[in-house]
């Protein structure tokens, strides 16, 4: 990929990965053969995007309504996907080689066992000196809940008649680390935003809806749906 090619990609990609369930379901599966079938498109996705030096890619895994509203069953199962998937992700040379710092933003603290709360802070502590490039996943996570804690956050800490920037709220925020979204991606065909979604760093995404269930959006898609990127206008109000 040329000089050129790669300054027309977005630096930060977020994907809300949708129709796994739908995707098993048209095949008579249970829903987490659908999720197994989506984490394969998460590594491939993320391998893809190391080759074009993408620099943030973010997922959101699940969201907050997901662990408390769902079957136990299909819980358990979910866990057990990130168990193998984040073992595999943690231990890959890759990160290393790539100088990629792993973060996990969410309630998945106080919604996972402690076993997978344990993996996933290992992954978290042995990359955080990276700062080439980061790979977020959105585990437990709701939007709606992220904008309370900063507001109540911020309320604890400033009196009546301080100015609260902009800069300000982007500090209180779980993703206070991270660079505004550049583009969103939404699989499954079903264009909507979900639970206030990064909602403060989508403010001037572009944003995509794709067709394909997750299980379907494979790599070229991927690719197809970047290269449209660089041929959208971006006025920002001009």
């Amino acid at each position: 990929m040329s000089t050129t090619e790669r300054s027309l990609l977005p630096q930060h990609i977020a994907i809300i990965p949708d129709g796994n369930r739908r995707w098993a379901q048209a095949r008579g599966e249970k829903p987490w053969d659908g999720h197994r079938a989506g984490a394969v498109r998460t590594k491939e996705i993320i391998d893809a995007s190391r080759t074009m030096d993408i620099k943030h890619l973010s997922f959101w895994g699940s969201s907050l309504e997901n662990m408390t509203k769902r079957s136990i069953e299909e819980r358990r199962a979910l866990l057990q996907i990130y168990v193998e998937n984040f073992t595999k992700l943690i231990e890959n040379d890759a990160l290393h080689k790539n100088e990629t710092s792993v973060n996990i933003i969410g309630r998945w603290e106080e919604q996972f066992p402690q076993s997978l709360v344990k993996l996933l802070q290992k992954g978290i502590n042995e990359t955080k000196h990276y700062s080439k490039r980061t790979l977020n996943f959105f585990l437990a996570y709701s939007g709606d809940d992220e904008m309370l804690q900063a507001v109540r956050s911020i309320a604890t800490k400033y009196s009546d008649g301080e100015d609260i920037t902009r800069d300000v709220i982007k500090a209180h925020l779980m993703t206070a680390d991270l660079p505004p979204v550049d583009y969103l991606i939404r699989t499954g065909d079903d264009p909507h935003l979900s639970a206030g979604f990064m909602m403060w760093d989508l403010a001037n995404a572009q944003l995509y809806f794709a067709k394909e269930l997750y299980p379907d959006f494979d790599v070229d898609t991927f690719k197809r749906i970047l290269a449209q990127y660089g041929a959208r206008e971006r006025r920002l109000g001009k």
